[in-house]
C-alpha cells in the first residue's frame, strides 16, 4: 500500500514535541498500545483505578523526560516521504482521515466533523489526561480532543505482540485513535468510563467502535477524492493491506495482552475486546463504510457485528 502521487499532508497539521493539552489531568485516555494496555490490564485485574493510569506510569511528575518541552513545531512531508517514515506516515493518514471524515460524518449522522489535534512525541508529554510516557502507547485524550503518538509504539508492536510492520497497520492505528474523536463527537465515548472492563462493557463497546471507524477511513480510503489536490490519499488496498491491519487490530487484543502479562486470560478485566472481536468489528467497517454498522452499544453479540 502506497500514497498516492500528488497528495499532500494539510501544512502544520501534525505537531511535534511540545507540552501538549495539559493542566488537566485526572481523566482516563482511551485506546493506549501494547505498553499502555498491559499495565491497565493488570491494574483491572488487581483492583487498580484505571483513571490515574497515565499519571502512575509516568511517576506522577508530569515534567520528567518531556521532550521538546516549549520547542514544539510542526511536521511536513512530502508523499514519498510517507511512504518511507512512519513520522510521516502519521501525518498523510491523519489527512486522509481528515478527507474521508469531512464527506461521511456529515453524511451519514447529520455531524460536522472538527479536525483532532495530532501531536508525536517520544519520551514523556504533558497531556489534558495527565502527563504520558511512551509506554502508554498511541492514545486519545478527550479532554483535549487530541491524539497522541509515539511512534517507537509500531516496532514495539511488532517484536512484543507478533504484529505486522506493514504501512496498513501503522495506519490502523491511527484510524483507531481518530475513531475516538469520531465517539468524542457523537457523544459516545464517556461510555467508557462509567462501563469500564468486562467483556460486555462499555469500556468494550468503545474500543471496538473505534476499531469499526478504523475499517470505515478504510473503506473509503483509496476511493476519495482530496478536494484540494483532486487526488485520493492512497492506492488501492490489496487483501495483504488489510491483512496487516487485521494482524494489527489482533495484536492488541485483551485475551492476548492477558496471557502474554499474566499467562492467563480473564475477560472481566477486558477494557478492549478480544483479538478475534477486534478484526471482527474492524471488518465491519471495512466491508459496509457505514457508522450505523459500528453500533457496538445495541449489539448483543460482539463477536459477530
Amino acid at each position: 500500500m502506497t500514497f498516492r502521487e500528488g497528495s499532500r499532508m494539510e501544512r502544520g497539521r501534525v505537531s511535534v514535541g511540545g507540552s501538549g493539552g495539559g493542566g488537566r489531568g485526572g481523566k482516563l485516555a482511551l485506546g493506549g498500545g501494547a505498553g499502555g494496555l498491559i499495565i491497565i490490564v493488570i491494574a483491572l485485574l488487581f483492583g487498580g483505578d484505571p483513571g490515574s493510569i497515565l499519571n502512575q506510569i509516568s511517576g506522577g511528575d508530569s515534567s520528567a523526560g518531556q521532550v521538546d518541552s516549549g520547542t514544539s513545531g510542526t511536521l511536513e512531508c512530502e508523499v514519498a516521504d510517507a511512504n518511507s517514515s512512519v513520522d510521516c506516515r502519521i501525518g498523510f493518514t491523519a489527512s486522509s482521515l481528515d478527507t474521508v471524515w469531512e464527506s461521511q460524518l456529515q453524511a451519514q449522522t447529520g455531524v460536522a466533523y472538527v479536525q483532532p489535534p495530532v501531536r508525536e512525541f517520544s519520551g514523556s508529554i504533558d497531556t489534558g489526561c495527565g502527563n504520558a510516557t511512551s509506554a502508554v502507547g498511541p492514545f486519545y485524550c478527550p479532554a483535549d480532543s487530541t491524539a497522541y503518538f509515539d511512534t517507537s509504539f509500531f516496532q514495539v508492536l511488532v517484536d512484543q505482540f507478533g504484529s505486522s510492520g506493514g504501512p496498513l497497520a501503522q495506519e490502523y492505528v491511527v484510524a483507531h485513535e481518530i475513531g475516538h474523536h469520531i465517539q468524542n463527537q457523537l457523544g459516545d465515548i464517556g461510555r467508557a468510563q462509567s462501563d469500564p472492563q468486562g467483556p460486555e462493557s462499555g469500556g468494550v463497546r468503545v474500543e471496538l467502535q473505534a476499531d469499526c471507524y478504523a475499517g470505515i477511513w478504510a473503506h473509503y480510503a483509496s476511493d476519495t477524492v482530496d478536494p484540494d489536490t483532486g487526488v485520493a490519499f492512497l492506492e488501492p488496498l490489496t487483501s495483504t493491506d488489510i491483512d496487516d491491519a487485521l494482524s494489527a487490530a489482533s495484536s492488541v487484543g485483551d485475551d492476548r495482552i492477558q496471557q502474554a502479562s499474566t499467562g492467563r486470560v480473564n475477560p472481566e478485566g477486558w477494557t478492549h475486546g478480544s483479538s478475534a472481536q477486534r478484526q471482527k468489528w474492524f471488518t465491519a467497517g471495512y466491508e459496509t463504510g457505514q457508522v450505523a454498522a459500528c453500533d457496538t452499544f445495541s449489539a448483543r453479540d460482539l463477536d459477530n457485528p
